[in-house]
């Protein structure tokens, strides 16, 4: 059972479709794994067992009658509770959504039920997907495999720990501003941000609507992009979805796997994300793979974005302000809790304010007082105005960028993962967090974080973000798994197998 949960998607895939192991052992092995590692780390809100065990014994019957199935079915998969779900409750980490079942699937949840993958869970996030530590969660903190006094990421921090600790081999994540990308970097996992449209928000419970982006998070890019394909695609519920004709992520991958596949790329590095306040072994690792890029014929470019000094500036006026019109519909009639005033009459604006105080937490409330603040009579322009034609600036930053070069790369987090309560008192601090990972939300292009190694200093993980011009997700996957190889015939192992405190997992609390 140890050896299924260590099986990338891929591999469980194949072991699956030669019957050499069933869906249920499979969802069985990693329940186990979810019994004896989340009580310490909480990646986890709600686990469905009997349900995941049942759709695993429906897959493996199908199965034995010989009906053909898809490539990922009877892989578990964890998903991010910010994706609405009909059998299980779905909170956004919020008490104001405490014990909400909603009535509907979300696109990307119904498209891997028909494509037969078996949902474990829902995954612990940031209230709202409102932070990068995970820390804001409603219902405790998740904690970091790699080191369980330190953050997973944030917001999808629950979704990358339980990919990194082995409790799930996918994940679905969403990403505002890096909330799969940052989480997928400081725990060793694979974190995808699809282009703005590519993949349905349709039942995604919405922070910021011009910057969410539902997509997956793994082990390896290979599974990401199978992930990817399944959940990708046109979807007429969702208004803002594209109707391109999307080329297979996985075939993208596979091509770059072959040799030389990095010859003669050319590879961006963005001198406004990097440099001073980057922690020195995130440097380290970032320029020792920029090395091993040049070695493998990739040319290297320096190219400045000068637009992208304003990007957090931007964001954190763009998304409070879409954030307190998307929680407007938080009222205690239509979702959620409802809690009535103590004292004074029960008229809805009260009861509304008294649910608000009570359901909301303080970075929740934060940014809807900022957002209001900014969207008000006399500063809307001043403000949201303002913010959006930095926004402009910043997409034209990329274009010209990607005129010169054909992917652009950064260090996916400044530091590696900090400590509990290191920057949760100070809000700036922690907003800084995601400084390489807001220029592509505010832009709507495609980003990656990959593995790159450890930091010498601290032993904990380093991520790459590759990032490609808007609709060239394939783009990501090729040069994306091409990289990865590269690290891996380097090491002479992968990222996971650095981590021998994750080998195996025991009844013992807190002990994998």
């Amino acid at each position: 059972m140890t050896e299924l949960i260590r099986l990338t998607a891929a591999e469980l895939s194949s072991r699956l479709q030669d019957k050499s192991v069933s869906a249920v052992e499979a969802t069985q092995a990693h329940l186990d794994q979810i019994t004896a590692v989340d009580t310490d780390l909480h990646a986890f809100l709600y686990v469905a067992a009997d349900a995941a065990l049942a759709t695993a014994a429906r897959i493996d019957a199908r199965r034995a009658a010989g009906e053909e199935l898809g490539p990922l079915a009877g892989v578990p998969i964890a998903i991010k509770d910010v994706l609405t779900t009909l059998d299980m409750p779905t909170t956004a980490g919020s008490k104001i959504l405490e014990g909400w079942v909603p009535p509907y699937d979300a696109t990307v949840v119904r498209r891997l039920r028909a494509a037969d993958l078996i949902p474990l869970g829902k995954t612990n996030m940031d209230e709202f997907a409102m932070g990068s530590s995970t820390e804001h969660s409603a219902y405790g903190v998740t904690r970091n495999p790699w080191d369980r006094d330190r953050i997973p990421g944030g917001s999808g921090g629950g979704s990358a720990a339980a990919v990194a600790s082995f409790q799930a081999p996918l994940a679905l994540g969403s990403d505002t501003g890096g909330s799969i990308r940052q989480p997928a970097a400081v725990t060793g996992s694979v974190g995808v941000k699809p282009t703005y449209g590519a993949v349905s928000r349709y039942g995604a419970i919405a922070l910021a609507s011009s910057l969410d982006q539902v997509g997956p998070v793994s082990r390896t890019v290979f599974d990401a992009a199978l992930l990817h394909d399944v959940i990708g695609g046109h979807d007429p519920l969702d208004s803002t979805s594209l109707t391109d004709a999307w080329p297979s992520m996985a075939a993208a991958a596979t091509a770059g796997l072959k040799d030389g596949a990095l010859k003669g790329v050319r590879v961006g590095v963005i001198k406004e994300l990097s440099g001073s306040g980057f922690q020195a072994g995130v440097t380290q690792r970032f320029t020792e793979t920029l090395a091993l890029l040049t070695a493998a014929g990739a040319e290297i470019t320096e190219v400045s974005a000068p637009n992208f000094e304003y990007a957090v500036a931007a964001y954190y006026l763009i998304l409070p302000a879409e954030a307190s019109s998307n929680l407007a519909r938080f009222d205690s009639v239509r979702f959620g809790i409802r809690v009535d005033p103590a004292e004074g009459s029960l008229t809805s604006e009260h009861v509304m304010a008294a649910t608000r105080e009570a359901g909301f937490g303080p970075e929740v409330k934060r940014r809807i007082i900022l957002g209001t603040y900014a969207l008000s009579t006399g500063y809307y322009d001043a403000y949201y105005g303002s913010a959006q034609k930095v926004r402009t600036l910043i997409q034209r930053d990329f274009a010209a960028a990607f005129d010169q070069v054909d992917i652009l790369v950064s260090p996916s987090a400044p530091t590696t993962a900090f400590k509990f309560g290191e920057k949760l008192e100070d809000p700036m601090a922690m907003y800084l967090n995601d400084i390489t990972t807001i220029p592509a939300n505010l832009a709507g292009v495609p980003g990656m974080s990959i593995p790159i190694g450890l930091a010498p200093e601290d032993g904990l993980p380093v991520g790459l973000q590759i990032m490609a011009p808007a609709r060239a997700d394939a783009r990501l996957y090729t040069y994306g798994a091409a990289i990865e190889q590269l690290l891996e015939a380097t090491w002479g192992h992968t990222m996971l197998d650095q981590a021998p405190a994750l080998a195996l997992a025991t009844t013992a609390k807190g002990a994998i």
